[in-house]
């Protein structure tokens, strides 16, 4: 360029000055200057727009130094001013340019993966990060479709991007782009639109975080979490199958014990039917009951999410009391009931609400162990809660035992913490992260008279009551 720029100036300073043409040769000058421009500095550029002037006067002074005239003199003066016009745009240009050679020096600083492209989707602007993130370079990627080369899959469909973008300027969201080595790689995308003078879409520029580390990682905690979900509730169910086991005895016991008695109804000299009849309708009702145990265990340990049903807190505390029924008896622990009169019934899954309220119930009757049998007292009450905007429902457990230092209460659920000598610390912390999920809440308090007192708050479905009055009762 410099040698063609050069070979010019001279072509043109031999014409104007030798030749006999009437017409300002001397403004092809501004050729030289727009091909200078292309590869000079701000300093030579100016002093290549001023060899210009200077061949220009010489060759003025060359033709005319002896008869000026004022046509030939005004054909001088416009070829100077072209010359300085064409210089001083020229110097603009460039200065406007070099502003933005530094701003994309800047964005080629950042690890993002930014990229520039207009409204057809065809890439303008490449950066380093960009490069690197993807791995193609900017020859290889400018002129090319963006969303064809990276393969894009978005979220929603794009015509609901674009309209956002149109709309607000900016959309933000997760994509999900290829490499070139056919990688997939996940990102954060930040867009933001670029308008005219007249307010008319230009220019996208995006700009992707690589977030394929992060997700995968979050990934990798999902599914540890629910690995440990399910270990948690596997290690639930070891610590209360020597508790719940048995209680599969009891119903075949009694079905083996209705059968016997059926037997000796059927084969007196007048066979009793009536009796029969409702031996043999006991020991259904028994059988359904063993399998109803056998049941609870296998969802203690499925890992498919529970499903929530209305529950009759009443009848499903009823249902819990006869797997007690052993550990009370051995203990000597007293059962004090009271359900409460018309509650709404529950939304939860029946299976889990039992294990949480067993629990309980289990821990009072063993921590009684260390009083007088004549003060081993369990409380069992379901109550509305009042005093609340929502309706809610409360279950209370409450033992006679010797309680849980002060110090040691706001620990009562945490993991692996357990006041038993044997014990696994696991009980209560299930038991929280149970009733949490059924959104409730659940607390321990030392009453001034003694013992532990756990707190279950339900929320209630807001249906009809499900049940009418129940007694107040005391069972040995």
């Amino acid at each position: 360029m410099p040698v063609i720029a050069a070979l010019l100036a001279a072509a043109i300073f031999i014409i104007d000055t030798f030749s006999s043409l009437d017409m300002a040769i001397a403004v092809l000058y501004v050729v030289v200057v727009l091909l200078s421009a292309t590869y000079s500095d701000r300093r030579g550029l100016l002093v290549i727009a001023g060899l210009c002037v200077g061949l220009t006067i010489l060759s003025f002074l060359i033709m005319h130094a002896d008869d000026v005239d004022v046509g030939s003199t005004m054909r001088a003066l416009v070829s100077i001013s072209a010359i300085t016009v064409t210089t001083l745009l020229c110097l603009e240009n460039q200065a406007a340019t070099q502003s933005l050679r530094a701003q994309a020096d800047l964005l080629d600083l950042t690890h993002d993966g930014i990229f520039v492209r207009d409204m057809a989707d065809t890439v303008q602007y490449w950066s380093h990060g960009a490069e690197q993130l993807y791995g193609w370079s900017r020859q290889e990627a400018l002129g090319q479709p963006a969303s064809a080369l990276l393969r894009t899959i978005f979220p929603v469909p794009a015509e609901e991007i674009r309209a956002e973008l149109l709309a607000a300027g900016r959309w933000e969201g997760e994509l999900l782009h290829t490499r070139k080595s056919g990688e997939k790689v996940a990102v954060m995308s930040r867009w933001s639109l670029q308008r005219d003078e007249r307010g008319r879409p230009l220019a996208v520029m995006e700009t992707n975080s690589d977030i394929t580390g992060r997700r995968q990682a979050e990934n990798a905690l999902h599914q540890t979490r629910t690995e440990l979900a399910h270990v948690t509730r596997v290690t639930m169910m070891g610590e209360l199958t020597a508790s719940i086991a048995h209680e599969v005895n009891q119903p075949l016991a009694a079905v083996v014990t209705n059968g016997e008695a059926c037997l000796r109804w059927l084969g007196r000299a007048e066979p009793d039917v009536g009796e029969a009849r409702a031996s043999v309708e006991r020991m259904i009702a028994n059988g359904r009951r063993a399998s109803e145990v056998v049941a609870r265990l296998r969802a203690l340990a499925r890992r498919d999410e529970p499903e929530k049903f209305p529950v009759d807190l009443n009848e499903m505390i009823d249902e819990v009391l006869p797997l007690l029924e052993r550990e009370r008896a051995a203990q000597g622990v007293v059962l004090d009931l009271a359900l409460g009169e018309k509650l709404p019934p529950a939304l939860g899954d029946r299976v889990q609400l039992q294990q949480v309220v067993l629990n309980l119930a289990l821990n009072a009757v063993q921590a009684m162990a260390a009083v007088p049998e004549a003060r081993r007292r369990l409380f069992v009450c379901t109550r509305a809660e009042e005093g609340s905007d929502r309706p809610g429902l409360l279950i209370e457990v409450r033992d006679s035992g010797p309680g849980v230092d002060a110090a040691n209460l706001s620990r009562l659920f945490d993991a692996f913490y357990s006041t038993k000598k044997d014990g696994m610390g696991m009980g209560l912390s299930i038991s929280r992260s149970i009733i949490e999920a059924h959104g409730g809440r659940i607390c321990a308090i030392c009453p001034e008279e003694g013992g532990m007192l756990f707190t279950i708050t339900l929320p209630a479905t807001g249906d009809a009551p499900a049940q009418a009055s129940r007694p107040r009762e005391a069972l040995t």
